[in-house]
Parts: C-alpha cells; structure tokens; sequence
C-alpha cells in the first residue's frame, strides 16, 4: 500500500499525468502542490534515484465532450468554495490596452538559491513548507473538489485534429521564455561584461585580500562557515588601506557589509552578512543612499537582462536585493515570468553599478546578469510587447500528420483565447465566486468564502486557522494558528482584528490592491471565457454583423457591408465594464443572462467601493501566434536537455546528439504571444485536452490503478 501511495505521490508531484482528450504532464510548479504530498515525504525519501517511465493516455476528443450543455454555466455548491492565496497566472504578463491584467502584488519572500541542479529544485519543491504530518489522503483524493474546464467556460476548440499525449514541464529547462522587449526584439543573454566606467573602483583593489581571506569571505557570503564573521587585520593601518580593504569585500562580496573594530590594540576590518539576523547596519533605500555619489552623466537606471532558472521574478528580486542589501521595490520590470522554467527578462534598478551586478555571477547559482547599460528610466507594467515561447513536449504520441496538422492549425489559425485555469485558482478554490461576492456586496459571504474550512489539499497551518475560525468566529484567535502571518488568510484575518466584523470593508482593504483586484478580474474572466464559448457555438469562427472590432482604442461594430473586411482574428469581447459596448446580437442578450442570473446588472457596473467599480476592457477571441516553428526529435534519456538555453550558448555549451532511432519523441515549438495570452491555451489548442488540475488528477489516479 505504502509503495502504491508513494506512486501516487511521486508521480503527482512530478509529473501528473492526464489524457482527456488526449495525454499531458503539468509541473508540481503550475499546480502548486509543493507541500501537499507531505504524507508521502518518508516514502519519496528512499525514491530518490527512481526513474520514472513516460506512459500518456489518449482519449480522442468526441463531439458529446463539447456539447452545448457543456457550454452553461456550472453551479458549484458551498461546500466547494474556497478561495487561493497564490493567484498569479504563470504563464501570463500584465500590460495595458485591449489584454488588460492588473500586476498581483505578491508578499515578498527572500531566498537564497544553493547549488542545486534540476533533480535538486525537484526535491526541494516536495519538502516545502512541510511543518506537521496531515492524514493520509492520495493527491487525487484531494483535489477531486477542484474546478474543470467547464466550469470556468472552457469548452471548444478551433481545429479540427485528432489531440494527442504529451509531457508538458517534465523539466522546467523544457519551458523557456524569452521577453519581446518595448522595440519588438526578442531579449537574449548574450554579454555578461561590464561596460568601462570610470567612476567604478579598479580591479587592482580587490590585491588587498589574500587568498585566505576571499576563501573566508567566499563561505561566509554562501553561509558554508558557521562564523557570526570574518575579521580581518589591517597589518598597516591607515584610513587609505582601511578603505581599500572596505572596497573590496563590497565589491567581490555583495551582500556582505564591513565596520571597523579595535581588538587589542589591533584595527580589524569585521565582515557580516547583511542578510543575516544579526546584520549591524540597516537597509538602504532610494531616499538613503550610500555615501558614494552617482555620476550626473550617467543615467539613473542600470537596465540588465536576468537569466533565471526555477524562479519566479518576485522570487528572483528578492534574492538579488537581499545580496546588494537594497529595497526591492527600486527594481522594475515590465512583467513577470514562471517560476518552473527557464526565463530572459529585462530588469530596471535605481543607482546600483553594473559593476555590482556583475559580481553576483560570482555568487549566485541559477541566475546570470548580463547586458548592462545605463538609462535615465526605470521599466513599466504594460511595455512589454509579449514573449517569446520555446515549449518542449516530451513522448509525444501523436503520428507525424498529426504533428503537421495540429502545429499547422496553430499558425495558420490560432487558438481561443480564453483566460486559462491559473486565473480561478488552482485547488478547490473558485476564486470567481470570490468576486461575485464583492461586486454583490455580499461582504460577509465574502470573508465566508475566504477563511471557512474547504476540502482540498491545504496545508496543516491554513487548515488550523480555518477550524478555528469556523468555531469561534474569532479573528486573532485564529491568527495565531498562522505562523505565516502574511498570506491573504492572514492579512484578512489582521484587518478583521483591527476594524471588526461589521466593517468588513475596511478590513479587505488592508490587503494589497491589485490582491484585492485579482478576485473580480477573475469573475470577469469568468463571464468572458462563458461568453466566447458561446459565441464560437452560435457563429463558429465567421465574422458576422454586430460582433465587435477595434478602432484603436474604441470598439464598433461589424456593419453588413462591411463583414469581409475582417476575420476572426479582429474581433473582440468585452469584459464586463460600465464603458463597454456589447456585441449587437444574441450574446448581448448571454452577458445579461449570465449576470442576472448573479444578481448582479449589466447596466449598472459602478460600485459603491470605487475600486471595485468595473469599466470594463476588450479582448481578442483567437490568438494567432507569430514565428511559429516545430520538429520532432528522437531521444532515449528523458533526462537529456532538448533546448540550447542562452546560457548554454553563452558557454559555448552545445546540445548533445539525440539518437535519431531512439524510443521517445518530443515535439520542440517555438511561437510569440502578446502579452496577457496564455501559453497553455495554445498548448491546450495542440494537444485537445483539458488543462484542469481535477482532470489531470484524476486520470492519473485511474492510470496507476
């Protein structure tokens, strides 16, 4: 039994496995599932060199699949609402315009990445946050109150192929990303030198630690010695020599800090690490710069390209900003990136050196700066101009036609262009019904949906707190369950203690806006997948009059005589807004219906709470995706990298050869997405297949049965 559970463990961790309409593999990253398996943790630990086999299913998508019942909406019943702490869409970067996706504002957490290759960060991500064993329950068990497709009105597809099985996310270096940068290029690390800059200190410095010295310093700043510091003595002591030696552990070392101290009559420079507990100076921020003066020639802004790996952006700032001892919120960036992946974005940060930055190539691994130039202005939500996606799908099952047909569809006619699963949370958590009860007022089912118990996977400290929530209604008895204090739970839970229950509003309103936000955008995404599904059912995908086009940034509506004067690819739908235009035909007559039936009135979207008053925007209902480009490789090492990364390139690492008779297939693709466009909706166009976590999980489930 115990080798069963651990099967069942293992393999929903690493892979999940899911046919539906055909067969795919999510990451335990995209399904956040990091702690969840913790009955499992003793099992997995003698696992660790298991080798898994590919095994997909395939279940050809059929017509009663995509049925017009499945179209309605469905009804959830209480027991199954719940709401997310993580909302972030993987896959997806907030801009402005049509695709408009307000940024989440995420709690920020500082790490400090080890040396770790990729079975590492696999490990790793089990044992997370494991704090307490949990009754036993398979992972299928769990998230069998989840939401599918369906219910967040995902049901029809475009091409007519037969799907196919795949392996999405086996490895993350499977999934690269690369920014389109504000002039429409395709960001790469290329350059990792530092451009010559005379206001920054000479390398001859760094000649005044010995050897012994930079090895002390080295372990301390990757806290392999157990040392509080490192002294070193100033064998001639002068205020000139004490500099260079303050110089130069800043330089070579960032993240460690230095004072001078008399011991015995004897100066010493005293190294620390910054990021430690026992740091002994504080955190500079913009208004509290260091000493040294920035040059006025010089911009204000050092922009870089980050290379990162198993990261996500807010992850990867916190790290750097704990190692050069700055605030966070002085990088910028024009969106974020996966974590469970391999990822080139362009960072901002306000008067730090390139110099600097480029010492952290020294220190940190899974990470590379590069690129550096100086500009007078930071990064901003909404410039970015989309990614560039290089998508491996391992064991494919699909014959070569299908391969041709399905990638051809892709380019040629694209996808639907639905918000996917990330956006509705990722357990049992409806995180639309969140938003309906805002936009309801219904304030009190609200904090209901928020903190009641849920079944699900939930980790043991978030279950405590609801418990106690749910038997004494006593928000700071229930705090003290948490010992993560600044979850959403948590937050809610603080302001329900400081404003009480009958002013519920004020205590939403201590977390973060764009937190706050993320649950009404999530019923509007509701509304709009529903009501694109139905829109491709009534009309396929012709354009006909009444459907709505954009003339830059307003919408109007497709005339008679002017209907072949577009394609599917032009039209839009709103999401629902006070200053929006509907389309002028049957599916105006839909958005009524689908908000009526939530009590809630197309014709009066303002809110009594101006933030959660809906203006509404537009968005494109098919995705044509650009530089499209497929192949199909051989390969016996599921192990074996299939991507050149740009760092591989940068160290002239080449791809290994594949045995071209070999007992796997992958199919490697490349394409271009605008920004706020959800890669696994193009994927998910590909394969046929439903990208739910319930479905995955429970297909899983049956396969190892």
């Amino acid at each position: 039994m115990l080798r069963f559970l651990s099967r069942v463990a293992f393999c929903s961790y690493r892979h999940l496995v899911f046919g539906g309409y055909s067969g795919i593999f999510f990451s335990s990253d995209t399904l956040q599932i990091a702690g969840y398996l913790k009955p499992f943790h003793r099992a997995l630990k003698a696992m660790e060199s298991i080798e898994m086999d590919s095994v997909s299913l395939k279940r050809p998508i059929s017509s009663k699949d995509l049925s017009g019942d499945s179209v309605k909406r469905q009804k959830v019943s209480d027991n199954l609402f719940s709401t997310e702490t993580s909302l972030k869409a993987q896959d997806v970067e907030p801009t402005s315009g049509i695709q408009n996706e307000n940024a989440l504002d995420r709690e920020l957490t500082l790490e400090v990445p080890g040396e770790k290759n990729e079975e590492d960060f696999e490990k790793d991500e089990l044992l997370d946050g494991e704090t307490e064993e949990e009754s036993p329950e398979s992972f299928a068990d769990m998230m069998k109150h989840g939401l599918t497709e369906i219910d967040v009105g995902i049901t029809k597809f475009v091409s007519t192929h037969e799907g196919f099985s795949g392996i999405l996310k086996e490895r993350y270096s499977d999934f690269v990303v690369n920014e389109i940068g504000k002039e429409g290029k395709i960001l790469h690390l290329n350059d990792v030198s530092v451009p010559a800059d005379e206001e920054d200190p000479s390398e001859d410095i760094y000649s005044v630690l010995s050897p012994d010295d930079k090895k002390r310093l080295e372990d301390l700043q990757l806290f392999k010695n157990r040392e509080d510091n490192v002294a070193i003595e100033v064998v001639e002591d002068t205020k000139e020599k004490r500099t260079l030696i303050h110089q130069a552990v800043k330089g070579l070392f960032p993240g460690i800090e230095t004072k001078t101290e008399e011991r015995e009559g004897k100066k010493y420079i005293i190294a620390y690490h910054a990021a430690g507990k026992k740091a002994l100076s504080k955190v500079r921020s913009p208004t509290d710069p260091r000493k040294h003066s920035w040059p006025k020639a010089r911009g204000s802004y050092c922009h870089f390209v980050l290379y990162k790996e198993n990261k996500d952006t807010m992850d990867a700032i916190n790290v750097l900003s704990k190692f050069l001892r700055i605030k966070p919120n002085i990088f910028s960036y024009m969106g974020t990136k996966d974590k469970r992946a391999i990822t080139v974005q362009e960072i901002a940060v306000l008067k730090i050196t390139a110099q600097r930055l480029a010492h952290l190539n020294k220190c940190l691994m899974n990470f590379k700066l590069g690129n550096f130039t100086y500009q007078k202005n930071p990064l901003k939500l909404g410039e970015l101009q989309g990614n560039h996606f290089t998508v491996v799908l391992r064991n494919i099952t699909g014959t070569s036609e299908q391969v041709v047909q399905a990638m051809t569809s892709l380019r040629d006619i694209g996808f639907i262009n639905y918000y996917g699963m990330q956006r509705f949370g990722t357990t049992a958590v409806p995180t639309y019904q969140v938003g309906r009860a805002i936009l309801q007022s219904n304030w009190n089912e609200m904090v209901d949906l928020i903190l009641k118990p849920r079944p699900g996977a939930e980790k043991g400290y978030l279950v405590q707190c609801r418990e106690e929530w749910a038997k004494t209604k006593d928000p700071e008895a229930a705090l003290k369950k948490l010992p993560v204090k600044r979850c959403l739970e948590g937050q809610l839970l603080r302001g329900l203690a400081m404003y009480g229950l009958k002013n519920i509003v004020s205590a939403f309103g201590i977390i973060p806006r764009n937190n706050r936000l993320m649950y009404i955008h999530s019923y509007q995404s509701y509304v709009w997948n529903n009501m694109v599904s139905k829109r491709i059912e009534e009309f396929g995908l012709k354009v006909v009059p009444g459907d709505l086009v954009l003339k830059g940034d307003t919408a109007v509506q497709v005339e008679e005589g002017n209907v072949d004067n577009y394609t599917i690819n032009d039209i839009v739908m709103p999401l629902p807004g006070f200053d929006v235009i509907y389309p002028k035909h049957k599916i105006a007559a839909a958005y009524e219906e689908i908000l009526a039936a939530d009590n809630l009135d197309i014709k009066n979207m303002r809110h009594r709470v101006k933030d959660y008053s809906l203006s509404g925007a537009y968005r494109k209902i098919v995705i044509c995706p650009q530089d499209v480009s497929w192949e199909v490789v051989s390969y016996d090492d599921p192990k074996i990298p299939l991507v050149q990364t740009d760092l591989d390139k940068l160290e002239g690492k080449a791809l290994p050869e594949y045995n071209k008779e070999g007992k796997y297939r992958a199919l490697k693709m490349e394409f271009s997405l605008p920004p706020s466009t959800y890669a696994t909706m193009a994927i998910r166009e590909v394969l046929k297949m439903d990208t739910s976590i319930k479905n995955q999980t429970q297909l899983n489930t049956v396969w190892l049965r």
